[in-house]
């Protein structure tokens, strides 16, 4: 057996913490733009869905049957080329500099990152290869014939299953760190915050700011 590992885990939510921007939703006008995405009203529901997630009162079935219908039965692999496009075209040009400079930091001293988030697990994974993420936890999804449905597989990285699955990965790598710090904008990652050493709340939502004078925790102002 491997030794055990003591050292710091630095752990990011994605979207508008390491970006200034919900990266789902810049997939979803990517979709629209490249015309997969056709029925009338798209954007303003998924907006409204965004809303409520906002306000930690999404439902995350409802978001998934939502967002995937426009990518019913397209082949994974096309799927990843569109990333791949929307992440050069639309996500990489909202990433804080401040991000980028902590995770150069980071790779610099061998720290290890995760980043989870309740976006699908396609887009999470290839946004954290790009920034240098090690490891990438998102929405996973039940597959059927090499193409995604909106059926979630396992447990889902939103709310108290951000805290499960980072505890599973970390029991399965049989991995042990001293500190966790963990950053993040969002009321919905408040369980995340409750489990984490160190608790950065970056342009932190009305309800997460309100709490944000506990010990240990900071708020941190990045912008483009």
């Amino acid at each position: 057996m491997e030794p055990l590992m003591l050292q710091d885990l630095y752990v990011f939510d994605m979207d508008e913490t390491l970006f200034d921007a919900d990266c789902a939703v810049l997939w979803n006008e990517f979709l629209v733009e490249k015309g997969v995405a056709t029925t009338p009203g798209f954007l303003e529901e998924d907006a409204r869905l965004m809303a409520l997630y906002a306000q930690g009162d999404l439902a995350m079935e409802e978001y998934l049957t939502f967002s995937m219908s426009p990518l019913k039965g397209v082949p994974k692999q096309d799927i990843a080329c569109w990333v791949e496009q929307c992440i050069d075209e639309k996500i990489m040009p909202r990433l804080y500099p401040q991000a980028k400079a902590l995770l150069v930091s980071l790779k610099h001293d061998e720290v290890d990152t995760v980043m989870i988030s309740a976006s699908v697990s396609f887009l999470v994974k290839a946004i954290a290869q790009r920034i240098g993420i090690d490891v990438a936890m998102g929405i996973d999804l039940v597959e059927d014939n090499s193409t995604y449905t909106a059926e979630i597989d396992g447990i889902a990285t939103y709310r108290e299953g951000k805290v499960t699955r980072l505890q599973q990965w970390l029991k399965n790598e049989n991995r042990v760190y001293h500190t966790t710090h963990f950053f993040t904008d969002s009321i919905n990652d408040l369980p995340l915050c409750e489990h984490a050493n160190y608790v950065y709340l970056v342009n932190p939502c009305p309800k997460l700011r309100a709490l944000s004078n506990r010990e240990h925790w900071q708020v941190l102002a990045w912008a483009l």
